[in-house]
């Protein structure tokens, strides 16, 4: 055999060989990246394979693709006055619930854009590019921001997008689930002591103080709005 048929063949087994290590470590860090995702995300993981009808690996090139674009965002924390301003809202916009329900889901969807942007997210006239960057970095509450916004766009536009009309229990329910992730935006690095204590003490400490509002005679009064 010649010299040359030798380096051929050595050149063909080094490639084969080549290929053969790519596409195992592709498969292995699939598989883990397929965990991570999972881990990452939460709820959000399955609202992507959802909205994929059920396809996984589409749902996780969605999501690798959102922790690419946003994954490197530094939040930048608030200043104690915007901090403070922000509180005043929302517990003015809690407050407005029992009178005007969708007024106060209107504001909840304002405050959350501002202080999205105010920490360093996109900035709130790129709705869906801040979403993305909040699924990132706040997956287990982000949901609560898309159902203020979608109640609010709904309304403004005269429910011409078709569908039911938010009742008063819809927006409530969109009150609350918002207030999670207000919660997550403007108490970070201030409780950050909290981060060593038992789950539930984090929990209760949330609800006692700090920004823990609490929407006021949601079972004492009727709304005047349904």
């Amino acid at each position: 055999m010649s010299t040359g048929v030798i380096i051929a063949l050595i050149v063909i087994v080094a490639a084969v060989l080549a290929v053969a290590a790519v596409l195992a470590v592709r498969a292995r860090g699939s598989s883990h990246g397929g965990r991570g995702l999972k881990r990452r995300f939460g709820p959000e993981y399955d609202r992507a394979v959802a909205r994929h009808g059920g396809d996984v690996k589409a749902a996780e090139r969605e999501l690798g693709d959102l922790v690419e674009r946003h994954g490197g965002l530094k939040e930048r924390p608030l200043e104690p006055a915007e901090r403070e301003r922000f509180e005043a809202r929302w517990a003015a916009a809690q407050e407005r619930f029992v009178d005007s329900p969708r007024e106060a889901v209107a504001e909840a969807d304002r405050i959350l854009s501002e202080v999205a942007g105010a920490r360093g997210y996109p900035d709130g006239g790129q709705y869906d590019e801040q979403v993305a960057a909040l699924a990132v970095h706040h997956a287990e509450h982000v949901q609560g921001y898309r159902h203020v916004h979608h109640v609010t766009r709904f309304h403004q536009d005269g429910g011409a997008r078709g569908g039911e009309a938010p009742g008063t229990e819809d927006l409530r329910a969109a009150m609350v689930e918002a207030r999670d992730l207000f919660d997550d935006l403007v108490d970070e690095g201030r409780h950050r002591a909290l981060a060593t204590r038992p789950a539930q003490d984090r929990r209760a400490a949330r609800h006692e103080g700090g920004s823990g509002f609490h929407l006021p005679g949601f079972h004492r009064h009727q709304t005047k709005e349904g």
